[in-house]
């Protein structure tokens, strides 16, 4: 089969690989229709991480299934399913209490598993076309008659919708609140939809993209450009000096200023003064236990000099990691399926598997336009392996 492989930092290539194929009897097979480019997959593709060479990524995954194993009783050949970019075995104490994103049994010596990722177990990504998945009457969200009519919605469920209100859940969204999002990519423009579905007062997107800004002030924000002005100076001002109830840090540990310096606790720090005294924050941007090519030697080592005593003095609290999917497909699937949610608004590019490596080349350098990309595997386009 084809698939877009990792072969060392700004080098991924569309080869051919071992077709995926039933290995347990409790695998499910699915023929992929659609796959995002995540901007996680960004970390990997930068050679910020462990990624090991010759490994299929994509964790963002969606398609029609083809063969179950022996012992599948509920998902069938023919369904259309979209995948949890975490995979859980479904009876571990984690999986149980509803932590799939930190399964204790599909990556020993580590809580959590998924598609495609440095770190999370050895299973292949499915920007491929086919793709195997463990468990899959526990991992395959079934969708409703109108998959393929809504295919760039539903995709979505796989982890960026969910990541997003994921955000707005850790930080303890209510409806009314002011909520103060940084981060215009993806996950943070899922998050302002999410917010918005709770009944937010008040949305205000950080970034210094006009084109994603643009995009966060279609889903009901304000946009907050910190090239123009301290994003700080703005918060407080469209808050009367008071800060924002609620924040979500939706960037992760790459966070720049606005001359384009890495700085990874210049968000949290600002997350601090942006939100009011005894307000919440959640945190869904990856941050990694170490960065060995980080020019800052705090994050070398996974470390960040916080401002804890502002922290304190405030009385706010934290919430942090990734979402576990399976909390929240199956509600979001509904608020797609009945027209109140839309999280296919903010795709930017439908193109084939094949155009995959200069999307991720484009996408990394966050070209005007590049804010979230589909992949096709079944659509023709020009050959670059």
């Amino acid at each position: 089969m084809k698939a877009l492989v990792y072969y060392g930092p700004f080098d991924v290539r569309v080869s051919e690989m071992p077709d995926a194929e039933i290995e347990q009897p409790t695998d499910v097979l699915v023929k992929i229709t659609t796959t995002n480019i995540c901007g996680s997959d960004l970390h990997m593709y930068e050679g910020r991480t462990n990624m090991e060479s010759g490994k299929i990524l994509g964790h963002e995954n969606m398609g029609k299934v083809v063969e179950v194993g022996k012992s599948v009783t509920q998902i069938k050949v023919g369904d259309m399913v979209c995948l949890p970019f975490n995979i859980g075995c479904g009876h571990c104490k984690n999986c149980e209490s509803g932590y799939t994103g930190y399964c204790l049994t599909l990556n020993p010596g580590f809580a959590g598993a998924a598609y495609g990722f440095a770190g999370m177990g050895p299973y292949s990504g499915g920007q491929a076309e086919y793709l195997r998945v463990p468990f899959g009457d526990f991992n395959c969200l079934k969708l409703p008659e109108d998959a393929e009519e809504k295919e760039n919605d539903y995709v979505m469920l796989s982890d960026i919708f969910p990541t997003g209100y994921h955000a707005t859940e850790l930080a303890n969204v209510q409806p009314g609140d002011s909520v103060v999002i940084y981060g215009a990519g993806p996950v943070g423009l899922m998050a302002a939809h999410s917010a918005d579905i709770k009944g937010a007062g008040m949305i205000m997107v950080v970034d210094d993209k006009p084109d994603r800004l643009k995009l966060a002030e279609e889903l009901g924000a304000i946009p907050v450009d910190f090239s123009k002005s301290p994003a700080l100076d703005q918060i407080l001002e469209l808050t009367k000096g008071l800060g924002a109830d609620k924040g979500c840090e939706c960037v992760g540990y790459q966070c720049c200023d606005k001359h384009g310096v890495e700085h990874s606790n210049i968000i949290m720090n600002e997350l601090v003064q942006a939100v009011k005294a005894t307000g919440s924050i959640g945190v869904v941007g990856v941050y990694v236990p170490e960065d060995p090519k980080s020019k800052d030697e705090l994050q070398k080592k996974g470390h960040m000099d916080f401002d804890f005593g502002q922290f304190w003095m405030k009385g706010q609290r934290i919430a942090t990691g990734q979402a576990n999917v399976k909390s929240y497909n199956r509600q979001l699937c509904t608020l797609i399926s009945i027209g109140k949610a839309h999280p296919s608004s903010i795709i930017s590019h439908e193109i084939s598997l094949e155009e995959a490596p200069d999307a991720y080349k484009r996408f990394d350098k966050r070209e005007n336009g590049y804010t979230k990309v589909i992949l096709k595997p079944e659509m023709s386009g020009p050959s670059k392996t």
